[in-house]
């Protein structure tokens, strides 16, 4: 198995050989070796233990937060698993504020007023907490914000997955000019239906009148030129609209 010199190793992860002798000392990183000449060596193994380091630094725990972190019987893969799925919510994130940054940007430099809504996209998921709070009332952002912070990365992450696969769906059959009250859209009304009761927060999940809150969310779709993008504008907006209140006269 190859193995590092201190040097080598620090090098390579961007510190000091006197930061990694203080983790040694602190029991953090243990070299894999120590020659006669008392030159430290750090094989694989060593180096995997010292990235899980370095990512719980970046999440700002403590040494001896990381200390107890590590002593846990925890397979390296599992929790570097765990890690992972953190770096994949933070690119996400990232993503998202480099886009609105750059909307608004584009927006300045072309003399317009930049949209409050795409200025804040991917830094605070609560910047909605007043308008849910209005339209539906505090128990309802509560339930929500519960549930969205309970998901964790990975749900979260899967659930704007749905969310974008959904608003595809609706944009491709905008496009192709179906009927709203046909068989294709209605299924899609179904879908769309069944996705707004599994939101908690929602009178659709809530036992509240589901029809009336599909009504008054469609009808918004159009109204909020923020929802109407997500059908591609006013006209994939009003397709869903039709569908949906095709799809609650049927029952």
């Amino acid at each position: 198995m190859n193995d590092w010199s201190i040097q080598e190793v620090a090098r390579l992860a961007g510190t000091t050989s006197r930061t990694l002798r203080h983790y040694g000392e602190l029991g953090l990183l243990p070299p894999s070796d120590v020659g006669a000449n008392g030159y430290r060596r750090y094989d694989a193994h060593a180096l995997v233990r010292l990235q899980r380091i370095l990512m719980l630094r970046e999440l700002g725990l403590s040494l001896p937060q990381i200390r107890a972190v590590l002593d846990r019987p925890t397979r390296a893969e599992e929790a570097l698993g765990h890690h992972l799925e953190w770096l994949h919510g933070e690119q996400e994130r990232i993503a998202r504020q480099i886009a609105a940054v750059r909307s608004t940007i584009t927006a300045l430099e072309n003399g317009e007023e930049p949209m409050a809504e795409d200025m804040l996209d991917g830094f605070d998921h609560t910047q909605y907490k007043d308008e849910v709070t209005e339209r539906w009332g505090e128990k309802a952002y509560a339930d929500s914000d519960r549930w969205w912070r309970g998901l964790g990365e990975r749900g979260q992450s899967e659930w704007k997955q749905v969310v974008r696969d959904l608003n595809s769906a609706w944009q491709d059959a905008a496009g192709r000019g179906i009927a709203p009250d046909g068989a294709e859209a209605q299924e899609l009304a179904a879908r769309h239906v069944a996705w707004l009761r599994a939101t908690p927060g929602t009178p659709a999940a809530g036992g509240g009148d589901v029809g009336a809150y599909v009504r008054g969310v469609a009808e918004m779709y159009v109204s909020d030129a923020r929802f109407a993008a997500n059908y591609g504008g006013a006209e994939g907006a009003a397709f869903v609209r039709d569908a949906l209140l095709a799809h609650l006269e049927r029952g």
